[in-house]
């Protein structure tokens, strides 16, 4: 096991929990906590709760640049939240749009996307910051050597993240970084989404558990409700491709997230490798789908 994976991981868990402060609350020890629940903190809600960036760490690019990696913690069971670019989801410094989402699925999202900093970016700071339910978080992002993740690579195993492709033999992805299309579409009519993945199928453990290989879909931006037929399509084992249809409930611009996991599943079970992000851009017009 790579040490500095391991910190990265337990690190973003401190990060996250750190940006939870606001929503601590003090109780008696004789209180009995309900499964899920840590003493100290407040009950686990379906809605009204805050969601906090999560630091999940960086790793070095070919030219020399380096990504930090985000994620995030949607504090509810159920409500989905969308929050737009501006003073309630930006990035700073610079432009406060750096491609994050906007769109946030209950609970815990590892991975979510990166912002390419600079090969001198040095000791400066990266923070995005959230505002949900009242309540603001904040996350800052750096270069400290403590927070070195191997995103494209489980040393131990020699476990490097699916291939997509967006279409037969064309373009592809590896790794968080996500490889990204354009499609247009009709409300009229589902959208129909195909990718193709690959794996070298390696595993830290010689008896893996779960799916080999699983593509899950899910809104990244938009200004409506986004139906899957299928939020996880059957990845052919003969050809690699999935396939899905999406159904907008209103017109405009959308973005669509397709992750790619191996065995080792959601963040890489806690040693930040091994999945493939990939970013669909739709452009959605026409009117009512009756």
């Amino acid at each position: 096991m790579r040490v500095r994976g391991q910190i990265g991981a337990i690190g973003a868990f401190i990060l996250v929990m750190a940006g939870a402060a606001a929503s601590v609350s003090r109780a008696p020890d004789s209180i009995l906590y309900a499964q899920g629940q840590l003493p100290g903190v407040e009950p686990l809600h379906d809605s009204g709760q805050d969601v906090t960036p999560a630091y999940e760490g960086w790793y070095k690019n070919r030219d020399g640049s380096f990504e930090l990696l985000f994620g995030y913690q949607n504090r509810n069971l159920k409500e989905e939240l969308d929050i737009p670019i501006g003073s309630s989801n930006k990035i700073e410094p610079g432009n406060p749009d750096q491609g994050q989402p906007t769109h946030f699925m209950p609970r815990r999202g590892w991975g979510i996307f990166t912002v390419t900093v600079p090969k001198d970016l040095g000791t400066k700071k990266v923070t995005w910051t959230l505002t949900a339910n009242g309540r603001t978080n904040a996350i800052p992002a750096s270069l400290d050597p403590r927070w070195e993740v191997d995103a494209l690579n489980e040393v131990t195993s020699g476990n490097t993240p699916p291939t997509i492709s967006f279409s037969m033999g064309g373009p592809t992805g590896q790794g968080p970084r996500p490889l990204t299309t354009t499609l247009t579409a009709n409300m009229s009519t589902p959208v129909t989404l195909d990718i193709w993945a690959s794996d070298d199928f390696k595993s830290r453990s010689r008896t893996p558990r779960g799916e080999k290989l699983t593509i899950t879909w899910s809104k990244y931006r938009g200004p409506g409700t986004v139906t899957f037929a299928a939020a996880k399509p059957k990845v052919d084992e003969a050809t690699g491709r999935a396939s899905t249809t999406a159904t907008f409930s209103g017109p405009g611009d959308y973005t669509l997230r397709a992750v790619a996991n191996d065995y080792s599943g959601d963040g890489g079970g806690g040693f930040q490798c091994c999945w493939t992000n990939g970013l669909v851009k739709v452009t959605v017009t026409g009117g009512s789908t009756r």
